[in-house]
């Protein structure tokens, strides 16, 4: 079945979308400068082969925002090294973009960055880049090594080589007043590889340069200068998503909206944004940013930095618990200006896209996740409560808006089933609590959920088929928590913290603490 983009908000930003199965599983990443436009493309008519292949896989599409279409470049080609999409097959080349490493040795050379397949850089010392623009790696780095003196041999030599009388290199392998001036040619080195002021002087050196050669008719040294140049240029250009700088961040934005706090963040590794989550939890009691964030580093690992969309309450408190268990000092602040007030607005911008699709953000999830064809506000759950024959009752919790609505709790005294056969005991329950919802006309759910797995599912199936309903239904296993919906064999595993799961299970517990309670009940009256 194709799926249904109807369904879903595109925003006309830029940004890259992820494609997914029915078992959440990513299949293709893609960019686009108007995601509107690009994701609507794939479901017209008249479409090749692989792109018909693609769209009958797709069950859900996730977006996330980027300020312009440079930076969907990086982001899409830094998420399809992470998950290897099965639709991305022409994007797999791993040197789309440069990097530029300057060696951890007592005297660096700078060389180009290798990667693994999984994004992770090879060799030790810092990283700079992505340079996105120019083919030419080894001349940018010729030049660059040229112009601040930085030794290319592998093993230092006792004596000065070629290099030196070329007057490429000032010999710190024999000289000690190059090995005093060597560190200052790095620092001046990195300033340009960051882009900073240093890289306007090293650029107009470059610009007298050209002038001389194109003088004295050097027309080759020209052009490699020319060329140099435009390469450089791509060193100024902002690249927050793939920012650099040699310390460990981590970036959190938070909304808040119906009592209801997104959280989402951004992932620095190895100096390279590349991964996000989204998490949401209800401001209620001692639920807090704060919270949250000593709650999300008992997991993860802590940064040295953490950059926030507002300071938590306690925060020196908080900083102090996450020194102590880092072993280092960690700093939590809320940036006013520069590229990472940038990366937080972008967190915000996207925290906002999902709090614009309505509802509680686990309803919401839970309408993506089942593929329900509205958000699932009213939620009624059913269960079985059987000690032996005579003391069998099935209860049922209503949800509203992801709470509970105890006045629209029901309990049902078994009637029509001998024996302790949960599967008819099911089947009699939904067929009398739906019968009379439609005789009295009224409201029924937006979702009915069960607590058994595959045949009480099927059981419930059978009563609202019999009485001509397809509201939609659902079972949740308690042993692995695993979600059954109809017509689909294996059953849709939703992570431990998602919200929408929590939401199944609070109706599901509430469900089986109301049903346990009649039991009791009755038993307890039989015994008198």
């Amino acid at each position: 079945m194709t799926f249904d983009i109807s369904k879903i908000h595109i925003p006309s930003n830029p940004g890259i979308y992820l494609m997914k199965d029915s078992q959440e599983k990513i299949i293709y990443i893609g960019k686009a400068k108007n995601l509107k436009k690009r994701v609507k493309s794939y479901f017209l008519k008249n479409q090749n082969y692989k792109t018909k292949k693609l769209v009958e896989n797709i069950s859900d599409i996730e977006f996330v925002l980027t300020d312009n279409e440079s930076e969907a470049f990086l982001l899409e080609s830094n998420m399809i090294k992470k998950y290897r999409p099965m639709f991305n097959i022409e994007l797999k080349d791993q040197q789309r973009y440069t990097y530029l490493r300057i060696s951890d040795e007592k005297y660096p050379r700078l060389l180009v960055a290798r990667r693994t397949r999984n994004g992770k850089f090879l060799g030790k010392g810092k990283i700079f880049g992505p340079f996105t623009q120019g083919s030419s790696k080894l001349l940018t780095i010729g030049t660059l090594r040229k112009a601040f003196q930085i030794r290319i041999c592998n093993t230092l030599p006792k004596k000065v080589c070629l290099e030196y009388h070329l007057g490429n290199c000032e010999g710190p392998c024999e000289f000690r007043e190059a090995q005093d001036s060597y560190p200052k040619h790095i620092s001046d080195l990195e300033d340009v590889l960051k882009g900073k002021n240093q890289t306007k002087i090293f650029t107009e050196k470059l610009k007298e340069e050209m002038k001389q050669a194109a003088n004295l008719q050097q027309f080759e040294r020209a052009k490699e200068i020319r060329d140099t140049l435009i390469r450089l240029g791509s060193l100024q250009t902002k690249q927050k998503m793939e920012y650099v700088e040699n310390s460990d961040e981590e970036y959190f934005g938070i909304g808040e909206k119906d009592q209801t706090a997104t959280v989402m963040n951004f992932r620095m590794i190895n100096g390279v944004i590349r991964d996000s989550d989204k998490f949401f939890f209800d401001l209620v009691g001692d639920n807090s940013f704060s919270n949250f964030l000593f709650q999300y580093y008992t997991t993860h690992k802590i940064p040295k930095f953490v950059y926030v969309s507002e300071l938590p309450e306690n925060k020196q408190l908080l900083e102090s618990l996450l020194s102590e268990q880092a072993g280092f000092s960690v700093k939590i602040q809320c940036p006013l200006r520069g590229k990472r007030k940038e990366i937080v607005d972008l967190i915000l911008k996207n925290i906002g896209l999902i709090q614009s699709k309505g509802g509680d953000p686990g309803l919401v999830e839970l309408q993506e996740l089942l593929s329900l064809p509205t958000v699932p506000k009213i939620i009624e759950c059913f269960d079985i409560s059987n000690h032996g024959e005579d003391f069998a009752v099935g209860s049922m919790s209503r949800f509203v808006d992801g709470k509970p609505n105890k006045s629209g709790y029901r309990k049902f005294k078994i009637k029509t089933v001998e024996g302790r056969d949960d599967f008819a005991m099911i089947n009699e329950v939904i067929k009398r609590r739906y019968f009379r919802l439609l005789e009295e006309e009224s409201q029924l759910p937006d979702l009915i959920l069960i607590d058994g797995g595959k045949g009480q599912l099927n059981a419930a199936l059978d009563s609202l088929q019999s009485l001509g309903l397809k509201t939609p239904c659902v079972s949740l296993a308690k042993e692995n928590e695993e979600v059954f919906v109809p017509n689909q064999k294996t059953p849709i595993i939703i992570p431990k913290n998602k919200q929408s799961l929590k939401i199944l299970q609070h109706a599901r517990d509430e469900t089986h603490r109301f049903g346990v309670a009649y039991n009791r009940t009755i038993r307890r009256n039989q015994i008198k």
